[in-house]
């Protein structure tokens, strides 16, 4: 009898440890944006082409490409710069982004037509990049620290790719100006828990946007890069699509590269 119940007392000491070691769902959300955002360290810099193609209510197509340049910073957020070479009414473009782990972004546009360089303010981040469906918030690297209040809704197949299981998280962007109340995430449940759609809600919380990830590719064995991208808006039928090619990784930049005061001769 007397080992029955240490048999049972030990059962309930092994329940109760088990109860306090029990990870909640908002620490498995944190868990794994944490995972993902230390899978990618390491990048150093790379550069890409994109075509952008700008689709109207009616599906008219606008046609634009550009260049970019990306520098990982160590102890804070990305920098990335992109340069328009065509067509002729956007060629020259710049926009400079230095994202921050705590503070606002810092973002530069420079536009040819008026030869000058424009500061972003944070009121403006949610203003459309070059008429597309993107926003400038959008441009900068996904920081750990610009987001709060994670949540784990589900497990579900992933969009794109039914052959993966996604984990779907929601999200609250820390800065006040954000033009998103919050936005929900699908990764998947691999080693590197990659992005396969974002659905972006409003400050009235209505469904704005969603961003679908396509055609993933690896680089220096590691660092996976989709190379499509889909924005919907779903309230005015508007799209933009991105296809990035010719990624290429630790080509030698440095901060020199992405200076707002040499933004009118970015090449």
């Amino acid at each position: 009898m007397f080992l029955k119940y240490v048999f049972i007392i030990k059962l309930i000491f092994i329940a109760f440890i088990s109860f306090l070691n029990a990870e909640s769902e908002d620490d498995k959300a944190l868990r794994i944006s944490t995972d993902a955002y230390n899978y990618d360290k390491g990048f150093g810099d790379f550069t890409s082409d994109s075509k952008m193609t700008l689709r109207n209510k009616q599906g008219e197509e606008t046609i634009r490409n550009f260049r970019g340049k990306t520098l990982e910073v160590d102890g804070d957020g990305d920098k990335t710069l992109f340069i328009f070479d065509s067509p002729k009414d956007v060629k020259g473009t710049a926009t400079l982004t230095f994202t921050h782990k705590l503070d606002p972004d810092d973002q530069w546009l420079y536009l040819p037509a008026l030869k000058r360089v424009k500061r972003i303010t944070s009121d403006n981040r949610s203003g459309s990049f070059v008429g597309s469906e993107f926003a400038y918030e959008d441009l900068g690297s996904q920081e750990l620290e610009k987001y709060k209040d994670r949540k784990y809704l589900r497990k579900e197949a992933c969009p794109n790719n039914n052959d993966l299981e996604c984990h779907v998280i929601s999200r609250v962007p820390t800065e006040k100006s954000s033009g998103y109340k919050y936005q929900v995430l699908w990764l998947d449940d691999t080693t590197a828990h990659k992005v396969w759609k974002i659905d972006y809600f409003d400050r009235k919380g209505s469904h704005l946007k969603t961003l679908f990830f396509d055609d993933y590719k690896i680089y220096l064995d590691k660092h996976w890069r989709p190379s499509v991208y889909k924005m919907i808006n779903h309230q005015t039928g508007k799209s933009t699509d991105l296809l990035v090619q010719n990624i290429k990784f630790k080509v030698g930049l440095s901060s020199r590269d992405f200076n707002p005061k040499s933004l009118s001769r970015a090449r």
